[in-house]
């Protein structure tokens, strides 16, 4: 009989309460990146050189993970169409992120301009929040 059984249409924002969502998980994986370039450019040591790589990609996807969480869970249509180039950010920050970015460079530079693309989507982020609110 639960075949029959009428069905009720629900919505939810996002899967856990809000508030577990924040773009400071990307920011701070994104700065580790950077520590570790900073700190295996200043060092003659191979087997640390060898340990700050493999830091360096590993947070590198930690940060793509955190922004397509974001991308993905956080923000909705009505986000998309207040701010037009959100789209634009996340792919950006996440090609930073990448092979291309800070996963495949050893220079500081990319690694800032990652930080800068998070930041960005971090003040959009906390304006969603006002919003919200």
């Amino acid at each position: 009989m639960r075949i029959f059984a009428r069905t009720h249409t629900v919505s939810a924002h996002c899967d856990l309460p809000c508030g577990v969502y924040d773009p400071a998980q990307a920011r701070l994986e994104a700065e580790s990146v950077k520590a570790a370039v900073t700190k295996a450019l200043a060092s003659d040591d191979e087997v640390f050189r060898a340990r700050a790589l493999a830091v360096k990609e590993e947070r590198s996807d930690l940060v793509k993970h955190h922004l397509w969480v974001l991308w993905t869970d956080y923000f909705k249509p009505a986000h998309f169409e207040a701010y037009p180039q959100l789209h634009g950010l996340f792919n950006e920050a996440t090609k930073l992120a990448g092979a291309g970015g800070t996963k495949g460079s050893w220079d500081p530079a990319v690694a800032d301009r990652l930080l800068e693309k998070i930041d960005e989507i971090a003040t959009i982020f906390w304006e969603t929040k006002k919003v919200a609110a």
